[in-house]
């Protein structure tokens, strides 16, 4: 009993760490972009330095049985959920935190639970409860205050980045309703891993279309910043969340989450000077509150 109970806290400890670390993420593209660096390029800075990893994974955790049992149409819809799920929901991101604070673009990716709940309904008719609709509505509720001040506050291309991370969350909530039936074919982790690699490669193609910026012409601090958006906001939170998930289950794991928006908004306070107004702070509570309903209720 007591080595349950201290696995569980144990589980809750390395959640925490792990959302603290993905929350870090735009606070870091932030600093980036004070180096005067493109999207495209710090993206493939992410890319590169975490490329390898998932490639050892994926040899590491590859399951001939598994494997031979997969057709030609599962690899297809792989590689479809990488191009969603981690190559355009990233460069949403990206993008849109070129317009908007990196705590209110945190506020607005904390909106996919409630995307999936959506996209379920819509696409394969899930119902949602009243509790679930009405928590809906006051995570929507919960934005529409905290950006209207910050209009307010920075003028209208606050709207283009809200866009921008929207997109994001919703390419992140299809990549996920879409995925669910896939991902125990290949096992959480080898999916994980080639939908990476998947992701990885597009981004290295989109820059080689597009970008005319020398990959060695920023200064030290951007590579730093890249290798460290890649390692400890990336690949080791991603297995520090799993391996929550696993010991404390979805459900108490959405509680977890809901540190997410407020470490990203302090760390903004720390390293970027963003700080939010008492309204702000008020929406980002509302979504917060609404967000865990619709999780909690979820995972039951």
């Amino acid at each position: 009993m007591e080595t349950t109970k201290k696995q569980f806290w144990y589980g809750v400890l390395i959640g925490i760490l792990g959302v603290v670390l993905f929350s870090s993420k735009a606070v870091m593209v932030k600093l980036a972009y004070g180096y005067n660096v493109d999207t495209i390029s710090i993206l493939l800075l992410r890319m590169l330095f975490s490329f390898p990893i998932y490639v050892g994974i994926a040899i590491a955790y590859r399951n001939k049985n598994t494997e031979a049992t997969l057709v030609k149409k599962d690899y297809l819809w792989l590689c479809f959920f990488g191009v969603v799920g981690y190559y355009l929901a990233s460069y949403f991101d990206f993008v849109g935190l070129k317009y908007i604070k990196a705590s209110l673009e945190r506020i607005i990716l904390f909106l996919y639970p409630t995307i999936v709940l959506i996209l379920n309904r819509v696409f394969l008719k899930r119902p949602i409860t009243k509790i679930q609709a009405m928590a809906i509505a006051l995570t929507y509720l919960g934005v529409v205050i905290t950006f209207w001040d910050e209009v307010t506050l920075s003028g209208t291309e606050t709207f283009i980045g809200a866009a921008f991370v929207l997109l994001s969350a919703i390419t992140y909530a299809t990549y996920l309703v879409g995925s669910g039936w896939l991902i125990p074919k290949f096992g959480v982790v080898q999916f994980t891993a080639y939908a990476m690699i998947v992701s990885c490669i597009c981004v290295f193609v989109h820059y080689s279309l597009v970008s005319e910026v020398d990959l060695f012409s920023f200064s030290w601090q951007v590579y730093v910043l890249g290798f460290v958006i890649a390692m400890f906001a990336t690949v080791i939170p991603s297995f520090l969340v799993s391996a929550s998930i696993k010991m404390i289950s979805s459900s108490n794991f959405a509680i977890v989450a809901g540190i997410g928006p407020i470490s990203t908004i302090i760390l903004a306070a720390i390293f970027l000077n963003e700080i939010l107004t008492g309204l702000q702070w008020f929406g980002a509570l509302v979504v917060i509150a609404g967000i865990l309903i619709v999780s909690l209720k979820k995972g039951k």
